[in-house]
């Protein structure tokens, strides 16, 4: 055997403690528990062991020891022998590692699980409907220290973290815990307070590596920051008992539900152009609104969205009051003031679609979570937006604890739901080939249609007296029935069939109104199938559209005369009534959210007097039962003469629930006075004239028939009575029985 004369020596190998590979987890920031490694913990052979993990540590000390650390990571040790007493939640002492400037803080790993067991339950139910009190950011006190718990939906990823200025948005220095398999983490961070900037950093299953502002933050910072801010308490004691206690008795189908529709940030500007706080807003539209008449202001959507060219209508934070015009304690205080002067508030809530800003919902785990993953199903191409998932429980629980959150905190009196058609139909504004059928080959989206109808049913199951409306333009049926009838439970649907006909007809030169005269009668063939509000709304008065005075055709009195004929028309006409702003006095441009109404055309005679009449209608709907008692039932409106196209004359009665609550309306759509026109009515008795367009004081030529009329026993149009009157021209008259 041959022997070699010498054996090299050994290189000397280095031994350092082998790293777990829990702690390796923790430093490399894919550890789903991070309460494995961190805080307290009783080895075997029953000494304590505390752990710590701080990137931005040079040194770190504990119960007055100093930690030592693991070698090769960013975590830090201290054992402690058998039966040494130690604090629960030890205070560490840390020293930069930069600029050697010591810091003191609690560690989050030393506190039990928070949310509990029926809770996380409930949100995979999809039946959490106070969700908002479970997730998000709350002020929280434990075990006597003081904090914020954190709490969020994102399954399937492999961490999630709380990241802000307090850990210098490092996604590594507060890893959440998971609580089960239903995708729930929460974190409870000792000594934060209300105002600190938050977002949750979160690890894909693919390693992707997302930042997204937390989906049920309640406040936010302002615009062009997209950062979540934890809110504080919301401690207002209302004043508004009176009015709540009497909204859950409201009789809202037979009563005057006038809205006054606005966009909070350009009713009003200072001169600067900045917005008015919800505060100044209180003093000046409150008073404002109650001279009109209304009986409710609709507020454009006011959670928050980074784009003011939306008008609200892409939103990024679902339960938070925008920042543009004060904390959410202040919006509280406008509702509170409204509800005290006895004006109700509804929200434009929008759930049908949301934006696909990469900071917020929108694959909200790196991939599609609270959307459809396939485009045909959750996305609109025309608008740019995603579509929510109604079929998932957290998506949907998401939405209708959205809708209860505005009614128990902040006190709504109504929900506007926009663009529910496009909820509905699955090939909603798409092409052959751009959406998928339902499980039955059909176009109807049966996910949205069980939401909406679980969305009414819990509004109105738990807050009587709020309504909820519409926005639904085609003809699918029983839109406002309940949902025990196969109704999809809303209170009423905006009638944009009337809306469409009427603005076609008055765009419409009066020489060819009388080919065109089905488009006012055809409202009657359907007009008790929902419950209707008849809506003037903002979307008439933008993207080219004109304003309403604008639409109007004629000379500029001509103008104005036919516009106060279309809102005696809306008045006269059954449903409730919405307006939105600035048409009230007639703007002549298009309405635009960059800067305030144009109030100095109030300076004008012809503007100030449409906006009187405006008060006047409001006050003439809602002191007479007769156009308000049945908006709803036919009982309330029967035509005199709807065939006069040569004339282009409509009259008809409206009835309340009394006999002797009677008024006849009479419409003339043409500039020519008709002189000696006979119409049937339905009583003997003197007819006072309570309202004429025409009258001088609302800058009309103050033709009318000198007050009152007394009917001959001439039988007329199917009545036994009728009398001879004068009808002005663009002029509406009411008429008003004296038994």
């Amino acid at each position: 055997m041959n022997v070699p004369e010498s054996t090299p020596a050994k290189k000397p190998v280095s031994r350092l403690p082998a790293i777990s590979a829990p702690i390796m987890r923790v430093q490399t920031g894919t550890h789903h528990d991070p309460f494995e490694v961190l805080g307290w913990h009783v080895e075997t052979d029953g000494s304590s062991i505390l752990r710590a993990f701080l990137p931005m540590a040079e040194a770190v000390e504990a119960e007055g020891l100093r930690m030592s650390r693991v070698v090769g990571t960013d975590c830090f040790e201290l054992k402690l022998g058998t039966g040494v007493a130690h604090d629960p939640h030890p205070l560490l002492r840390w020293q930069d590692k930069q600029v050697g400037a010591w810091h003191s803080t609690l560690s989050p790993y030393s506190f039990e699980p928070q949310l509990g067991e029926l809770d996380i339950y409930l949100l995979g139910e999809g039946r959490h409907m106070q969700a908002w009190q479970v997730l998000g950011a709350r002020l929280k006190i434990i075990d006597g220290i003081a904090g914020c718990l954190f709490a969020v939906w994102a399954p399937a990823v492999q961490r999630v973290s709380v990241i802000g200025d307090f850990n210098v948005w490092d996604g590594r220095r507060h890893p959440m815990r998971c609580r089960g398999d239903g995708g729930i983490w929460e974190l409870f961070i000792p000594g934060l307070a209300a105002g600190e900037a938050y977002k949750y950093e979160i690890l894909s299953a693919q390693g992707q590596l997302v930042k997204k502002t937390d989906p049920y933050a309640r406040q936010m910072f302002p615009r062009p920051e997209t950062t979540s801010a934890i809110p504080a308490e919301l401690g207002r004691v209302w004043q508004d008992g009176d009015w709540m206690t009497a909204r859950a008795g409201f009789d809202w189908q037979h009563q005057p539900i006038s809205i006054y529709e606005l966009h909070a940030g350009s009713w009003r500007r200072h001169a600067d152009g900045s917005f008015y706080s919800w505060d100044e807003l209180a003093a000046k539209l409150i008073p404002y609104v109650l001279e009109l008449g209304y009986t409710h202001i609709e507020l454009l959507p006011i959670t928050e969205h980074p784009l003011d060219a939306s008008w609200g209508y892409q939103v990024s934070g679902y339960y938070a009051p925008t920042a543009r015009y004060g904390s959410p304690e202040a919006f509280r205080r406008f509702v509170d003031s409204c509800h005290q002067h006895q004006l109700g508030v509804i929200l434009d809530w929008v759930p049908a679609h949301f934006p696909k800003d990469d900071f917020a919902l929108a694959r909200f785990t790196g991939e599609a979570l609270y959307e459809h993953d396939d485009p045909r199903r959750g996305e609109h191409q025309d608008w740019g937006t995603l579509i929510f998932n109604y079929g998932r429980n957290e998506v949907k629980n998401f939405l209708i604890a959205n809708a209860l959150y505005w009614l128990e905190e902040f006190h709504i009196d109504g929900l506007r739901v926009d663009a529910v058609a496009s909820m509905l139909y699955l090939d909603y504004s798409r092409r052959e080939g751009e959406w998928l059928p339902n499980q039955y080959g059909g176009r109807e989206n049966i996910e949205a249609i069980a939401f909406l109808r679980e969305l009414n049913v819990e509004v109105h199951g738990r807050h009587p007296g709020v309504l909820t409306f519409a926005e639904e333009s085609t003809a699918w049926p029983a839109v406002s029935r309940a949902v025990e009838l196969g109704g999809l439970g809303f209170s009423m649907k905006w009638n944009m069939g009337w809306m469409n006909d009427s603005l076609a007809y008055f765009e419409q030169d009066a020489v060819y109104r009388k080919y065109q005269h089905n488009q006012l009668t055809f409202s009657q063939m359907y007009a008790w199938s929902e419950n209707f509000v008849l809506p003037l709304s903002h979307d008439e008065v933008v993207h080219m559209k004109k304003s309403l005075l604008d639409k109007m055709p004629g000379d500029v009195w001509q103008r104005f005369a036919n516009l106060r004929l279309f809102y005696a028309w809306q008045y006269g006409h059954p449903g409730k009534k919405l307006m939105f702003m600035g048409s009230e006095f007639g703007q002549w441009n298009e309405w635009s959210e960059k800067g305030e109404l144009d109030w100095a055309l109030l300076e004008f005679p012809a503007h100030d007097s449409l906006r009187r009449l405006l008060g006047d209608l409001n006050r003439l709907y809602r002191t007479e039962p007769a156009l308000h008692d049945f908006d709803f039932d036919p009982r309330g409106f029967r035509w005199i003469d709807c065939h006069d196209a040569d004339q282009s004359v409509l009259s008809f009665v409206r009835q309340g629930k009394s006999p002797a609550a009677q008024m006849i309306v009479l419409l003339n759509f043409t500039p020519v006075t008709r002189f000696g026109y006979r119409v049937g009515v339905p009583s003997g008795h003197l007819w006072h004239e309570v309202l004429n367009t025409d009258s001088e004081f609302y800058g009309g030529s103050n033709i009318g028939n000198s007050g009152a009329v007394l009917p001959q026993a001439i039988p007329w149009m199917g009545f036994e009575h009728s009398f001879e009157v004068t009808l002005p021209p663009l002029a509406a008259v009411f008429f008003k029985v004296s038994p």
